[in-house]
């Protein structure tokens, strides 16, 4: 596919009003669509749509298709594994793809120690068997999640999340033994960021000491980077601290690596960044580039702490996402899409800083890799401006560039483009987003 963009309609187009009808007549009201443009085919950073419209791509499935849409070695596994067979249950009649996966699970995921790893279908399913298993390993039962957590849409994981609307919004109750305790924000911390990694700490382990228990906590979960909560990057040595606190209590450290993991932010994991090893590793989205495939990875003695039968679900591990898994971090490696990453933050931080120089409205920039957001606020305080957001968002859409709104309080412009993104066609998604802020 031609990687450049092509605008022949207005954005929907008329086959994509269409077929918008046919979806609000057949499709759960309760499932939003960003941007109604239907599409037919997509490659590297672009999307082409029924219409014959190629929008540059900087939301990359949320997050999913780092690897590119269509990625040739994906392609061809998973054709070769369609034609062998579809499935079978790992649980029923095993087979060597699924092992293949969690080989290589072990390997890339940080920490010298001996590790095991289990697939299931989604991230919130990998969350949720997460918390299972160090509160099998533990004995205990009390969880800790931190403000602006996203971990999922099912019971626990609702429970886990701190975002009401749309996530929570009037379907409780959720699961009980779960706290939140803040995170360390620096952009929103009430003294400023120099102390933020200090204070957080102090008011983590004060709040769990006086409400739950260290001796109660099975686990504590943590995005190394926050994903819907607005790409929130902990203050520099928050995440370590809280590391350090668990090994001393006994409490499973689980790193929700479901948005960050496989490159995205300049290293296979975001937790290396901050030299942090956590006891378990919840993996999905980027991983088979595009195909549904999540996974727990983490130390040995954790991971084998269940009994028999304890984990598994029919589909997980698929052996057809499972190959497509294999090929994606094959070509990780091959393409060095960790230096992508990185190269892809080279390019875009410096205009997102020069368009928080011009524009007020944008409070804060941040993010690593090729994991970026900028906060917008009203100008000269820190109130959120979410109709700002949604404008500005609105009009890339109608100039061809798919962009994703987030945080906590519907802010945040979030950027996740294909690490495979051509530089010209990232520049020019810029120069759309700086025209987008001169129009709203």
């Amino acid at each position: 596919m031609e990687q450049a963009r092509i605008l022949k309609t207005a954005i929907p187009g008329p086959r994509s009003i269409r077929l918008h009808a046919r979806e609000r007549a057949a499709v759960a009201g309760g499932i939003g669509v960003t941007l109604p443009v239907y599409v037919e085919r997509a490659a590297g950073g672009i999307v082409l749509d029924v219409d014959g419209n190629q929008l540059i791509d900087f939301g990359s499935g949320i997050g999913v298709t780092g690897v590119g849409n269509a990625a040739p070695r994906v392609v061809d596994a998973v054709r070769e594994q369609v034609g062998a067979f579809t499935h079978t249950c790992f649980m029923v009649t095993p087979y060597e793809g699924y092992v293949a996966v969690c080989e290589r699970l072990n390997e890339v995921v940080p920490g010298d120690h001996e590790k095991r790893s289990a697939l299931f279908n989604s991230g919130a399913e990998a969350v949720e068997n997460a918390i299972k298993i160090a509160r099998y390993h533990t004995g205990r039962s009390a969880v800790v999640a931190f403000d602006h957590a996203f971990h999922g849409r099912t019971n626990l994981t609702m429970a886990l999340t701190a975002k009401n609307m749309p996530y929570k919004h009037r379907f409780g109750p959720f699961a009980g033994e779960v706290y939140r305790a803040p995170m360390a924000y620096p952009y929103r911390w009430p003294t400023g960021p120099q102390r933020c990694a200090e204070e957080a700490f102090a008011a983590f382990t004060a709040q769990v000491h006086a409400q739950v228990g260290e001796e109660n906590t099975a686990a504590v979960i943590v995005e190394p980077i926050q994903g819907e909560g607005g790409f929130v990057v902990p203050a520099p040595g928050f995440l370590a601290q809280v590391a350090q606190w668990c090994r001393e209590h006994g409490i499973v450290l689980v790193a929700d690596e479901v948005q960050t993991g496989f490159c995205r932010t300049g290293d296979w994991f975001a937790c290396v960044h901050e030299a942090v090893v956590p006891d378990l590793v919840v993996t999905a989205k980027g991983i088979a580039g595009g195909l549904p495939l999540a996974a727990v990875t983490g130390r040995a003695e954790v991971m084998d702490a269940v009994h028999p039968g304890g984990l598994g679900g029919t589909y997980g591990g698929n052996p057809v996402a499972c190959a497509a898994a294999l090929a994606a971090i094959e070509t990780m490696r091959a393409e060095d899409l960790c230096g992508a990453a990185r190269r892809i933050e080279a390019v875009m931080k410096p205009r997102l800083a020069a368009l928080a120089r011009r524009f007020p409205a944008v409070g804060d920039v941040r993010g690593r890799g090729a994991m970026l957001a900028v906060e917008l606020v009203e100008p000269d305080t820190k109130t959120p401006a979410p109709g700002l957001a949604a404008a500005v968002s609105a009009a890339c859409h109608r100039q061809g560039l798919i962009t994703l709104t987030a945080g906590t309080y519907g802010n945040v412009l979030r950027f996740l483009p294909p690490l495979v993104i051509g530089e010209d066609l990232l520049r020019e998604g810029l120069d759309i987003l700086d025209s987008a802020f001169a129009a709203a």
